[in-house]
């Protein structure tokens, strides 16, 4: 839930925090001090972190009221940088993470731990993401290092020059080891997306890596890159992705969708071959799907 607030004449020079418990009924001053550390408090649109700063009259006010228990402090393993060199980065994100900031928050997004690790690193240049993957979905991201590197890769991504292969868990038993699904995909809901007529040009190629018969391990590599390709494609030949509810997937404690390698050639022509291994779950169920094939 996203609150507006204006600054009357009566929070005028007040503490952010104070302004916010104030003129937002239910939200305490401790609240309001974790809503802005986490980074989901605009102060005339602009990110303020600081809950000391003094408000003014007029002022416009913005805070992301997220359900209790959604935020969590991101911590990565060393072995979460998968690929590093004087242009770009690649990290494994994990499941439920956002790739970007939120209109609730900053902290525990993977662009904040991008941003922190480039400043570890002495470098000043802010986290750019030229690329996403859906909170639900786990895998490798690419992160570059400056503003020119940005501009190379997103040129990369938009020429269809990153290869990007995902591996998923999904519902039933592909009827053949390899096909394509060549359907363009449309809004059809507030945050869900459909084949349909009109829609973008999407394809995606198809490979069944293993199968029990009940569940099986598809390979999927995106041609295009529309919101949710893999997922409605899946969905839409009847194999939806385990965990997506979205699309009508069987429960599970998490979407089992994974970015597992990318791709490409970097600024000096030379390939790069980014891999990200599975965890948790997902590498849990393919293990005990492995050995039943």
């Amino acid at each position: 839930m996203i609150l507006r607030k204006t600054v009357g004449k009566e929070q005028n020079g007040l503490r952010l925090d104070d302004a916010i418990a104030t003129l937002c009924a239910g939200v305490s001053k401790s609240e309001a001090r974790r809503i802005i550390d986490r980074g989901g408090c605009t102060v005339n649109v602009a990110l303020v972190r600081v809950a000391s700063r003094n408000v003014k009259a007029g002022d416009i006010i913005e805070i992301g009221v997220m359900e209790a228990g959604r935020f969590q402090e991101l911590m990565l393993p060393p072995a979460a940088l998968l690929y590093e060199d004087t242009e770009l980065i690649a990290v494994n994100k994990p499941a439920g993470i956002n790739s970007q900031r939120t209109p609730y928050q900053l902290k525990g997004t993977l662009e904040y731990w991008v941003t922190e690790y480039f400043k570890a690193q002495g470098n000043i240049e802010p986290a750019r993401v030229v690329h996403r993957l859906d909170r639900g979905t786990s895998g490798a991201m690419l992160f570059p290092k400056s503003r020119q590197a940005a501009a190379w890769l997103s040129k990369q991504f938009q020429d269809g020059l990153v290869d990007k292969l995902y591996l998923a868990l999904v519902s039933g038993r592909p009827d053949q080891e390899k096909w394509t699904v060549d359907a363009p995909i449309g809004k059809v809901a507030s945050a869900r997306y459909g084949i349909v007529e009109g829609g973008k040009a999407a394809v995606t190629e198809f490979r069944t890596v293993a199968s029990s018969g009940e569940i099986s391990l598809v390979e999927a590599r995106p041609l295009t890159g529309r919101t949710h390709q893999i997922r409605v494609h899946l969905a839409s030949v009847g194999l939806p992705i385990i965990g997506d509810a979205t699309y009508g997937g069987q429960a599970a404690g998490r979407m089992m969708l994974h970015c597992s390698a990318m791709v490409f050639q970097n600024a000096k022509k030379v390939e790069v071959r980014v891999t990200a291994p599975l965890d948790g779950e997902f590498a849990e169920r393919v293990s005990g799907l492995q050995k039943a094939v």
